[in-house]
């Protein structure tokens, strides 16, 4: 794909948050899933492609799925639009902005820096930043295993009841959300799924190596694996090869919101799944601590943009699927569930 750098027009973020906001609030009062029921009972359809057509049916504005089956050619599909405005049709080689799938890249990164004897596991929060020991509660209890493991009890900064009506400018503001609280429960005592403790690593990360954790990837995961369609920010690409994103209710295309997360396309995904679960993207020893600290499978959910990366192993597969369509209520999470279900089912049953 050829490169180019893109000059981003003004934020409109907290504008159309806070219309968002306000939506979601009102909607959520009169919530009726029939649709979800529609999309549930419907017979199962002969293909995936007529399943992504019928997805669109049900107002996603576009779809991706990638399939890798042992034993079979990756199969690529595609429906809706890529840029409604423009009238831009769907394509399986779009690039995605993979939200907080990113964790997956950032754990194995983390992995690889504790066998090399870079980090520590056991080393705390308060260690390694001692200028939040005083802004984190137990922050002299929290260690590096627990907030990858989402144990740390660090409030989510997404939750803060201002994150939405009046959206951070830079990282800076987003951690502020986070600070000066109570934890949501002890150390190593529950689980709570926070943004801020992938946050807080990726600048570890950064703070250890001394210089961005993107470029570390790029090195010790994407070049390997030969992906060379996954970024760290769009900044790094031609901005038309980014699929739009979208927003139930509001005609603005999210795509130059949000510029410096992962951005990747379905089938540089789906390699790197494989490659996690079946441990080639590890080195010796790696591969016990990461199933020590995290998960194998993850999905991703942003202002415009849904994705979902599973392996699953009694056939042998994975399925990536991103949309590009979301709301705040969970209303087309939960559909975009189901179509997932649905085309694993067809899968299965054409294997």
């Amino acid at each position: 794909m050829i490169k180019r750098k893109i000059k981003l027009p003004a934020p409109s973020l907290r504008r159309i948050l806070r219309i968002a906001f306000i939506i979601a609030s009102i909607g959520s009062l009169y919530f009726v899933p029939w649709i979800l029921v529609k999309a549930w009972i419907l017979p199962l359809p002969d293909t995936i492609q007529e399943q992504l057509d019928e997805a669109i049916g049900h107002g996603f504005d576009g779809m991706i799925v990638y399939v890798d089956q042992a034993g079979k050619a990756p199969e690529f599909y595609a429906a809706g639009w890529h840029d409604r405005k423009n009238h831009i049709p769907a394509y399986p080689q779009a690039l995605f902005k993979i939200a907080s799938i990113t964790k997956l890249y950032v754990a194995v990164a983390t992995v690889k820096l504790v066998k090399a004897g870079d980090l520590s596991l056991d080393k705390t929060l308060a260690e390694y930043f001692p200028e939040l020991a005083g802004r984190i509660e137990n922050s002299d209890e929290i260690t590096l295993k627990m907030m990858l493991q989402h144990r740390s009890g660090i409030p989510n900064f997404v939750d803060h009841p201002d994150y939405w009506s009046k959206p951070p400018k830079n990282k800076q503001e987003t951690l502020d959300y986070a600070l000066d609280l109570p934890g949501d429960f002890e150390p190593g005592e529950g689980y709570g799924y926070s943004n801020t403790n992938y946050m807080l690593i990726s600048d570890l990360i950064d703070k250890t190596l001394g210089y961005p954790h993107q470029q570390y990837i790029k090195a010790e995961i994407l070049k390997p694996l030969g992906l060379k369609n996954t970024y760290g920010s769009l900044h790094e690409v031609n901005i038309d090869d980014v699929m739009s994103g979208y927003y139930v209710g509001i005609e603005d295309d999210m795509k130059t919101e949000f510029t410096g997360l992962m951005i990747a396309t379905a089938e540089d995904v789906g390699i790197f799944l494989r490659a996690l679960n079946d441990g080639t993207v590890f080195n010796k020893g790696e591969q016990e601590i990461y199933s020590s600290v995290y998960v194998y499978e993850h999905t991703g959910l942003l202002v415009g943009y849904q994705s979902i990366a599973k392996y699953h192993k009694d056939i042998d597969a994975v399925v990536v699927q991103f949309n590009n369509t979301t709301n705040f209520n969970g209303y087309d999470w939960n559909l975009a569930e189901i179509v997932y279900n649905r085309i694993v089912k067809i899968v299965k049953r054409k294997k």
